[in-house]
């Protein structure tokens, strides 16, 4: 199936409207049972050209978000990264700890934006102001470039942590609940990254694995 590329209209619209810079944002990681969840905001300059082949990070290869990666910092005016880690996951909710990273992400912009534009549901958590966009990632390019960066960023870090759990196989499925990855908690039991909140993982807790 051919998806289309998302596309600068809201953002050229902001532009004409005088509104100042945007950032996209969007993040990476709600669903793994392990290792934290990582969010990203990018900011591109006004009449900006689109970078061509960037989309929702999750239609990409990881060679291609790893290309596209580049360029987006190339060609940004500003790229922030933030997370939050498995305690906080634990302690807020995935939730909470998602919009956590995410106003880490915009602390660590080198500048302030006049508007965020988020992807999915409205954040009134996030403290500033902004525009939600259902499928964001599908149809907005500044957020879809934010869940490149954001992906490769959560990429790498669970690659870091894989030689030091390798039963778990995190090079490959980087947090996420594969069969072979429920296998190994089965037999091995939870390590320090493991969301405990989550049901998985939450169930051999209870049981004292």
């Amino acid at each position: 199936m051919r998806h289309p590329c998302p596309s600068l209209e809201r953002e050229r619209a902001l532009w004409v409207e005088g509104r100042g810079l945007v950032a996209g944002i969007d993040e990476a990681g709600r669903g793994p049972l392990a290792g934290p969840v990582v969010a990203a905001a990018v900011v591109f300059p006004a009449s900006y050209h689109p970078i061509r082949g960037v989309r929702d990070s999750k239609l990409l290869t990881p060679a291609a978000r790893l290309r596209l990666a580049v360029l987006i910092r190339k060609r940004a005016i500003a790229v922030g990264v933030g997370a939050a880690s498995v305690h906080e996951i634990d302690s807020l909710n995935i939730r909470r700890a998602t919009i956590l990273a995410m106003r880490r992400a915009l602390d660590r912009l080198s500048i302030q934006p006049a508007l965020i534009l988020v992807d999915g549901l409205p954040c009134p958590e996030l403290g500033c102001v902004h525009e939600a966009i259902v499928d964001g990632d599908a149809l907005c390019h500044s957020i879809a470039a934010a869940s490149i960066i954001a992906k490769t960023v959560r990429d790498r870090l669970m690659q870091r942590l894989a030689p030091y759990h390798p039963a778990y196989a995190w090079v490959t499925n980087k947090g996420y609940g594969t069969p072979e990855h429920l296998a190994a908690l089965a037999e091995h039991g939870f390590t320090a990254h493991h969301r405990k909140s989550f049901a998985p993982v939450l169930q051999l807790e209870l049981i004292g694995r």
